[in-house]
C-alpha cells in the first residue's frame, strides 16, 4: 500500500479536513439524510429503526408506520404486538418497540409531546444516543451536529483526520477541525462517500476522486477499471468523471486538478494540484 503520510499536527489535520470538506461538496452537493421523514418525531423514529438495519429497509417500513402512529401519544399508547409487526423487518424489533413506546411516553411526560432540539435533552430519551441526536439536530432542526456512524468513523480515520475509535472522541476532534456550519453537511457527505466509494470491505481507491488527499490510498482496489465497477449510487457517473473516468465534461469546481484556493478561514497555501496519474493514483507535487 502506498501512502502519503498522516498529518502530524492539529493544524495539518484541520487543513486536510477542510480540503476534503470542499471536495465532498463537489462530489455530493445535494447529500442529505437518506431516511425519509417529514417531522422531527418521524426522523427520531426512523433513526431508532435504522440501528442494525439499512435506510432502504427503514424507508420501506416507515410510510405505513408513520400513517398509523402520528404523534408521541400514539407511540406512548401503542399496542406492543401491533407495533412489533410494523417494525419487525428492521430487526431487533422487540428492543426497538420498547424504545419507541418509551420515546412516546418520555416526550409526553417531559416535553409536551414534542421532540427537543438540544443534544443534552435528546440523549435522555429512550433509544437516542449521541449519533441519533446529532442526526436529528442537523437534519430536522438545521442545528450543527456531527454524526459518527460506522461509515463516518472509518473514513475520517482513513483520511488521517483522527486516530480515535471512540465515537465521542472522534466527534470532538472533527468538531475542532471544521466550522459548526459545516458539521451536518460534512457528516452526510462523508456517509455518502462511505456508502458509494470508500466501503468497508472493498474501497474503490482507483476510482476515488479524493485519492490525492488520502493517506490510506491502496487499502482497496487500485486498478481504475475494476475500481470503477465498485462505485455505486445515483451519483456514479458524476463521481467517475471527477475521478477522470468515463465520458462527460471535466470538473469546473475545486478539487484534484484544480487549485482549491484558501479555505473558509482564509488559510492560504493549502491548495492541491494533481499531476499525471502513476499506477492509477493522482500525484501531488511536493509541499502540497
Amino acid at each position: 500500500m502506498r501512502t502519503i503520510g498522516k498529518p502530524a499536527t492539529a493544524l495539518a489535520r484541520t487543513r486536510r479536513a477542510r480540503r476534503i470538506a470542499a471536495e465532498l461538496a463537489v462530489g455530493f452537493p445535494d447529500a442529505a439524510c437518506e431516511l425519509d421523514f417529514s417531522t422531527p418525531l418521524e426522523l427520531a423514529v426512523a433513526t431508532i429503526l435504522s440501528a442494525q438495519s439499512t435506510d432502504v429497509r427503514v424507508n420501506l417500513v416507515s410510510p405505513a408506520l408513520f400513517a398509523r402512529y402520528r404523534n408521541a401519544a400514539d407511540y406512548a399508547g401503542a399496542d406492543r404486538t401491533e407495533l412489533e409487526e410494523y417494525v419487525h423487518s428492521t430487526g431487533f424489533f422487540r428492543n426497538k418497540t420498547s424504545s419507541l413506546i418509551g420515546l412516546g411516553q418520555a416526550l409526553l411526560e417531559r416535553f409536551d409531546g414534542t421532540v427537543p432540539h438540544t443534544l443534552d435533552e435528546l440523549v435522555t430519551l429512550p433509544g437516542i444516543g449521541r449519533k441519533t441526536a446529532n442526526v436529528i439536530l442537523g437534519n430536522a432542526f438545521q442545528l450543527p451536529g456531527i454524526t459518527v456512524d460506522t461509515h463516518f468513523g472509518r473514513l475520517v480515520r482513513r483520511w488521517g483526520l483522527t486516530e480515535q475509535t471512540d465515537p465521542v472522541k472522534v466527534e470532538s476532534e472533527l468538531a475542532g477541525q471544521l466550522p459548526p456550519a459545516d458539521w451536518t453537511a460534512f457528516s452526510n457527505r462523508t456517509i455518502y462517500h462511505g456508502r458509494r466509494i470508500c466501503t468497508a470491505r472493498k474501497p474503490a481507491c482507483g476510482a476515488c476522486y479524493l485519492a490525492a488527499l488520502c493517506p490510506s490510498y491502496g487499502v482497496g482496489v487500485t486498478d481504475r477499471e475494476a475500481a470503477a465497477e465498485l462505485v455505486t449510487g445515483p451519483e456514479r457517473p458524476h463521481l467517475l468523471i471527477l475521478a477522470g473516468i468515463g465520458d462527460g465534461p471535466g470538473r469546473t469546481g475545486s478539487g484534484p486538478g484544480v487549485d482549491a484556493g484558501a479555505d473558509a478561514d482564509g488559510l492560504a497555501g493549502i491548495a492541491v494540484r494533481v499531476g499525471p496519474a502513476v499506477g492509477g493514483r493522482p500525484v501531488r507535487p511536493r509541499g502540497s
